[in-house]
């Protein structure tokens, strides 16, 4: 066999594959022998027909197709071994030439682009070093004091933060909807829960009250047929109920979180993990700016195929997530006349991105020779007993180790800067 490659740009190539005369005739035999058990010829048993039997009958030409399989085949397998492209779609074949004095043929290749990374070290990037505030602390402390405030029935009048037991029943010009009528409906008024001036009307309004509101219903509701109308609820208050917030002290401390013992325990333990979280928000917002520079550094043509590869897992992601709560991907597409295609154009750009950095990731790491050493795979690995999990995880702690090191290698050779940030 003998092949010559053509550059015709930075991601494609073709190679140009010539099978002479003996080389073929031996492809035609190869493919005589495998496929030999499918023909039958009147005065043969099924598989035992003689390839010159066959020749006779339909011609050479008819051992042509499996002999070329065979022939591209091997020629793939040692192209591939010589030449080591990095394909990224299935190869295009072209059979130029077949007959008595052999093959050719032309094979196209879509391989990883050619280009030149950006400049990636020596750059500058401002950090935000985090600072947590007392305000901060102290709404996480409210919040869990009203998450474990109790309900308790009150008398008087109801007030915006109040709970109310109510009946009600809705109507559009006198004619009841289906949805507008519930009984013993528990309400926080100034929770936003119901409609635009529903719970407003019901401040003021103490147990056993009864009257009729009047709302109107958003322009966007979305029940269509009560879109814009007026409505009148009939409403009875059954009860009124306050929130008791607990006390803030040492005990409430101890009841949520046996291993503290006091009020200042619980806010150290608060401002620790709010500065935990910003500084791990701040860690992932410099590595996506320094990804980001070293992109607009640096020029790739990229391949349709690999950017079609992207969104198609993007759909997939889509599908997956829906899957998980029970919902079916084709019912979304109905239900909001989303179309496949029209998701993938909203996301290409986005799939562009992806693709350019993940191509400039693995250039860098090819570069600087970013790799996994066995004995930091076996150490990831170490409490991994399961073969079949062991497997399975194997894939993910290398690519972590790989992100691990090639962040560590860019934040080491480049200048980042703090820039104190209370948010």
């Amino acid at each position: 066999m003998e092949y010559s490659v053509q550059k015709l740009s930075k991601s494609k190539i073709e190679v140009a594959v010539s099978i002479e005369k003996d080389e073929w005739q031996n492809d035609i035999k190869e493919g005589y022998n495998k496929n030999k058990h499918k023909y039958s010829v009147e005065g043969f048993r099924k598989g035992k027909v003689p390839m010159q039997v066959l020749v006779a009958a339909y011609g050479k030409q008819f051992l042509y197709e499996d002999a070329i399989d065979i022939a591209v085949d091997k020629a793939y397998e040692e192209i591939m071994n010589k030449e080591n492209f990095e394909v990224v779609a299935r190869p295009e074949l072209d059979v130029k030439d077949v007959g008595e004095e052999g093959l050719k043929f032309v094979i196209a290749f879509t391989v990883s682009p050619e280009f030149e990374l950006g400049q990636y070290t020596g750059l500058t990037f401002k950090k935000d070093v985090a600072t947590v505030t007392d305000e901060e602390v102290n709404a996480v402390i409210d919040k869990e004091l009203n998450d474990r405030a109790r309900l308790i029935e009150k008398d008087g009048e109801a007030e915006n933060g109040d709970t109310v037991v109510l009946d009600y029943s809705g109507s559009v010009n006198g004619v009841k909807f289906d949805g507008g009528t519930a009984q013993n409906q528990t309400l926080e008024l100034g929770s936003g829960t119901f409609i635009p001036g529903f719970e407003e009307q019901l401040v003021g309004m103490k147990k056993g009250d009864s009257k009729d509101i009047t709302v109107t219903f958003p322009e966007n509701y979305g029940e269509a047929s009560l879109a814009g109308k007026e409505a009148v609820f009939a409403i009875t208050i059954h009860e009124v109920q306050r929130k008791e917030v607990p006390e803030l002290d040492d005990e409430f401390v101890k009841d949520i979180d046996d291993e503290l013992n006091t009020v200042e325990e619980w806010k150290n333990k608060i401002r620790d993990k709010i500065l935990q979280d910003k500084e791990k928000n701040a860690d992932i917002k410099l590595e996506n700016d320094i990804l980001e520079k070293i992109a607009e550094n640096t020029e790739i043509e990229i391949p349709d195929c690999m950017i079609e590869d992207e969104l198609d897992y993007r759909i997939q992601e889509m599908e997956h997530s829906m899957a998980q709560y029970g919902l079916k991907f084709e019912d979304y597409l109905k239900y909001t006349g989303e179309t496949i295609e029209k998701i993938k154009e909203e996301k290409r750009e986005e799939a562009v991105r992806n693709v350019k950095i993940r191509l400039i990731f693995d250039a860098i790491c090819k570069k600087e020779e970013i790799k996994v050493e066995p004995e930091e795979l076996k150490e990831k690995l170490a409490d991994v007993k399961d073969e079949q999990r062991m497997k399975e995880m194997m894939n993910y702690y290398v690519q972590q180790i790989i992100v691990d090191k090639l962040f560590a290698f860019l934040k080491a050779n480049n200048t980042i800067e703090d820039e104190t940030v209370s948010k």
